[in-house]
């Protein structure tokens, strides 16, 4: 084999491996999983935090109980 075929076969295995490594994605569900839970239990914290406040217990409590003395008719 001359130098440039060799040359040029190995530029082929290297570009095929990069695209393997492209393409592959073991591995990576675990890592999507991690920052899906993390930004779920962020979220959840937030959410906690605004419904438990003051005025959104007021204000859910409000409308709850304009809800229940509403006569259908």
């Amino acid at each position: 084999m001359s130098v440039g075929r060799v040359f040029v076969q190995r530029w082929r295995e290297i570009g095929d491996a990069a695209l393997r490594l492209a393409v592959d994605e073991e591995g990576m569900s675990t890592a999507e999983y991690a920052i899906g839970t993390i930004a779920a239990a962020a979220f959840g914290a937030l959410l906690y935090t605004v419904v438990t406040g003051d005025s959104v217990v007021s204000a859910l409590t409000g409308i709850i109980g304009k809800a229940l003395s509403t006569s259908a008719g």
